[in-house]
């Protein structure tokens, strides 16, 4: 058996006219390389070619066409059987050379065995007119393996992706997420060419986008707009990246859909717009500032009008130096993010003045910055009638002797508002029965009508009184009164005055 050297050198002085076949024989050797006798015999196979069937040596070949055909099976890439006579051993035997034959090469002894191979058949005439045949295989496996796998993710990806062929500037493959995007059916894009169905619409950069496709070059991410089936359009982002998809070159579009970041950025610009003008035209002082070192970013009239502060002054100002005097723990509290409601602070005005108002303040974010709103209400001419009313209550109130009950609990209310909720904790600080004592106090009895309803001693009473005054902190029934009913006790709840016989 002859080796590939002695194959080699024995046809190192080929004649003139074959030197080129031989020499494009051996360049292949890297290729799987079987040579044919005159008589079928097959003579010599390479390293490659055995690796590629998985023989250990041209004996593991079968020795003939035929052995060939025990040992081993081929298939079209279509998977139909080649048939017995169409193995391209038989045809090099029966003289006739092909060239690109694609077929998967299997074995019978092995279920798994497969190879993707491209064959080339060569029939040559040596010296003193001898013939030979050359059978060359290239071994495609890995690649037809790497284009299934591209296949299939290409096919799999949910973001939607378009190959175009630079050849002609055609579609040759899509996506179901490019379909799903654009409403198209696969149809109606495959086979389309990069002008009917423009996916670099948009954006000032679309010429350098289109020269760059023009000459197979990588296109970096831009915005854009593909038109959908439907008519419409759709914001996307789009990048191109060269590849080759069987052996030729391609350029893969990959989108990013970006309408619902469009209305989203619209939405927002459209609610900036909203609060500048409800900004500015508010009727009270506002300010909007850093939300870590408060210095001012804008300020609306209002606050302009009541400071004398100008609007372009002001930019970069602290807010406390626009003559807001904070209530106590502010600027902690609002560099913190917190936010504020009604807290009494004063404001400076230009006369060197201030005025008394209600500070409220909200952490927001403006254009993905974080910001603190400012809001002021001036109210200065409330809190000075509040003062002087309640000079007058308070003079009125030394004496509640003469006053009917409603009047007084009316006045009360007016000096101290009830609170929104009732301090439990102070009502439980009172026994059950200096709570009943206390009723009794709010229906108007003195101390002896105490005593016969609840059929106890007018000291035990005067007692429980001065108990209550202790624990309540008030000195006078009137303002135990107030106590009372600021917190909800009026006595009909829970004291009924009971009759000589017992009965209610």
């Amino acid at each position: 058996m002859r080796t590939e050297e002695d194959y080699v050198t024995a046809n190192a002085a080929a004649p003139h006219p074959h030197r080129q076949h031989l020499q494009s024989i051996i360049a292949g050797l890297n290729e799987g390389i079987i040579v044919l006798e005159p008589d079928g015999a097959i003579a010599w196979a390479n390293h490659s070619a055995l690796v590629l069937h998985g023989a250990d040596s041209v004996d593991a070949l079968g020795g003939t066409p035929a052995g060939y055909r025990k040992h081993y099976t081929l298939t079209y890439r279509n998977h139909h059987r080649v048939p017995a006579r169409q193995y391209p051993l038989d045809r090099l035997v029966a003289g006739e050379s092909f060239e690109d034959l694609l077929l998967d090469l299997g074995r019978k002894d092995d279920d798994d065995f497969l190879r993707n191979l491209c064959a080339r058949g060569l029939n040559l005439e040596g010296e003193h007119g001898a013939e030979y045949r050359v059978l060359i295989l290239h071994d495609q496996t890995q690649q037809l393996n790497a284009e299934q796998r591209f296949e299939r993710t290409f096919g799999a990806n949910p973001a939607p992706a378009l190959i175009c062929r630079l050849s002609d500037l055609r579609y040759v493959k899509v996506n179901q997420g490019f379909l799903e995007m654009t409403g198209y059916a696969r149809d109606d894009v495959l086979g389309k060419s990069a002008y009917e169905l423009d996916v670099l619409d948009g954006g000032e950069d679309k010429e350098e986008a289109v020269a760059k496709l023009n000459d197979g070059q990588t296109i970096p991410q831009r915005e854009g707009v593909v038109k959908l089936a439907d008519g419409g359009a759709k914001f996307v982002m789009v990048a191109g990246q060269p590849i080759d998809m069987h052996d030729e070159p391609c350029m893969l579009f990959t989108f990013i859909d970006l309408e619902a970041r469009k209305r989203t950025e619209l939405a927002l610009r459209e609610s900036e717009e909203r609060f500048s003008k409800a900004f500015l035209l508010a009727p009270v002082p506002m300010a909007v500032c850093e939300g870590d070192t408060l210095r001012v970013l804008d300020i609306n009239d209002a606050f302009a009008a009541a400071t004398g502060a100008s609007s372009e002054g002001s930019v970069g100002e602290v807010l406390t130096d626009l003559g807001l005097q904070p209530y106590e723990g502010m600027l902690a509290s609002l560099k913190r993010g917190d936010s504020a409601r009604n807290r009494e602070a004063r404001l400076r005005t230009p006369d060197g003045g201030t005025l008394d108002c209600l500070v409220s303040a909200e952490p927001v974010m403006i254009s993905g910055q974080r910001r603190v709103l400012i809001v002021m209400h001036d109210i200065t001419e409330r809190k000075r009638s509040e003062t002087e009313l309640l000079a007058a209550i308070e003079a009125v109130m030394q004496d509640t002797s003469w006053f009917s009950r409603g009047i007084i609990e009316k006045l009360a209310q007016l000096r101290e508002p009830a609170p929104a909720s009732r301090d439990v904790a102070e009502l439980a600080q009172l026994t059950t029965r200096e709570r009943e004592v206390l009723g009794l106090l709010c229906q108007g009895h003195d101390d002896d009508g105490i005593a016969k309803a609840l059929k106890l001693s007018r000291n035990t009473v005067r007692n429980h009184v001065a108990t209550i005054y202790s624990k309540i902190g008030v000195h006078r029934r009137s303002a135990a009164i107030v106590w009372a009913r600021d917190r909800g006790i009026t006595g009909h709840e829970s004291t009924r005055v009971r009759d000589k016989s017992g009965k209610e």
